[in-house]
């Protein structure tokens, strides 16, 4: 399927694609977060922002950016240790607004929060050296470089990829939502909740910033 645009085994690049979406990373965490602690509209408004920063890395990919990261150590790394630390800030702020006890008023909340979800989640996409490292490596495998046009295979296998993360984080998103209703008057129970994703993303951090 698709053999005449140069995508090869296609069906096998949709398995493949289909088990790496399922992989609990921060930008699923951080949809489910916010999926449960405001709805599904600022679930969307964070899978939104995952979606065009992973339309950005795969363009960057086919572009020759992403090689050129790979490839350097130092751009690399800058790039390792700017998703590390902001990794780490999310954590800590997490943690911080669970433990506080600090209830701004709803107006205020939601004015100071409007917009800042979807830059959360941008920017948590396009400093994820990982998400560089799968589209210079999985991409290339099913691409056949001698076709005519290998841009678009590229794009197909992408349009394929953001299918698949739209169906699991919707999911994950109406999941999210539905347990709101769960935890909604159980403040203890949502701070438990908020604690452990904060914890997961110091973890997530440390381990990015000692990656090899």
């Amino acid at each position: 399927m698709f053999a005449e645009y140069g995508v090869l085994n296609f069906w096998t690049y949709v398995a493949g694609a289909i088990f790496l979406v399922l992989i609990p990373g921060p930008n699923t965490l951080f949809v489910l977060k916010n999926s449960v602690g405001r709805g599904v509209k600022y679930g969307y408004q964070a899978a939104t922002a995952v979606f065009i920063g992973d339309a950005v890395l795969m363009f960057l990919a086919y572009a020759g950016v992403a090689t050129l990261i790979n490839t350097t150590p130092v751009l690399f790394n800058v790039v390792r240790y700017l998703g590390a630390g902001y990794l780490l800030w999310l954590g800590i702020k997490m943690l911080y607004t669970t433990f506080s006890h600090r209830e701004p008023s709803p107006v205020q909340s939601a004015k100071k929060e409007r917009g800042a979800v979807f830059k959360r989640a941008l920017v948590l996409s396009l400093t994820n050296p990982k998400a560089i490292l799968f589209y210079v490596s999985f991409f290339v495998q099913f691409i056949d470089v001698k076709s005519a046009h290998p841009g678009i295979a590229f794009f197909i296998l992408a349009t394929v990829l953001e299918i698949a993360s739209f169906c699991y984080l919707s999911l994950i998103i109406f999941t999210g939502a539905s347990l709101t209703r769960v935890i909604g008057t159980r403040q203890r129970l949502a701070k438990v909740g908020n604690s452990m994703i904060g914890l997961l993303f110091l973890g997530f951090a440390a381990r990015l910033a000692t990656m090899q």
